[in-house]
């Protein structure tokens, strides 16, 4: 095992937590955001004097890397890159809709077959989504959804679905389907992302941290825009 600083910026809440063999020892979160300019600094300068003042040394920094808020993002992947310079860590992406279906899978879910589709908010009826199965294999990957009745069709007629993150709310009505299901409240932290960070780890697989970037929401549109030729 190994200890992370963990950070996740990509929405309004901003949070840092430090994970050592398999367990959250220590986490700050602002939920009252978005205040990622003024909070995230100071989260991570308490949570890297934690770990120094227990003699624990980092091994890597790993950072939620969208899809998400451009200036969260941003803002969180600068920091994670000036520390893994500055005390030569690894470096480690967490795609932020993997993030949010940590606290899911941590549920009870009575359903084998059941998927999860995470969901952010964009706006009127559009979300960015993707949905997994219970191990977390994608079924679908992340996309630009519009909305509506049809949209999740196809798997709700075989699957319940759960729906949750920023976006799912206002899609229930939409959707309007017996085997939809909706868990609220449910948002991307930082003491979320260890066990994705650790199975990264254990898989050998960091990122470069010269060229590294976000997945911004606005780059996603654009790519999903480009006519195919």
């Amino acid at each position: 095992m190994s200890c992370i600083l963990n950070i996740e910026t990509s929405t309004d809440a901003c949070s840092v937590a430090v994970s050592q063999d398999g367990l959250c020892i220590y986490h700050e979160e602002d939920l009252s955001g978005p205040n990622h300019a003024e909070r995230l600094g100071t989260f991570v300068d308490e949570a890297m004097s934690f770990a120094d003042s227990h003699a624990i040394p980092f091994d890597a920094v790993a950072v939620s890397c969208g899809p998400g808020s451009y200036t969260g993002l941003r803002i969180g992947v600068s920091m994670a890159k000036g520390i893994c310079y500055g005390r030569d860590l690894k470096l480690i992406g967490i795609p932020t809709l993997q993030v949010l279906t940590v606290p899911v899978l941590l549920r009870e879910i009575p359903e084998d077959d059941a998927l999860l589709c995470p969901m952010l908010d964009a706006r009127r009826m559009e979300v960015y989504a993707a949905i997994y199965d219970r191990a977390l294999r994608p079924v679908r990957d992340v996309q630009a959804d519009i909305v509506d009745a049809d949209t999740y069709r196809s798997w709700l007629d075989q699957h319940p679905v759960y729906f949750f993150g920023n976006g799912a709310a206002k899609c229930m009505e939409a959707i309007n389907h017996p085997n939809a299901r909706l868990i609220e409240n449910i948002k991307p932290l930082a003491r979320y992302m260890f066990p994705l960070a650790e199975k990264r780890i254990a898989m050998e697989q960091y990122d470069d941290v010269a060229y590294f970037t976000p997945f911004y929401l606005k780059d996603f549109v654009a790519k999903a825009s480009k006519p195919l030729l």
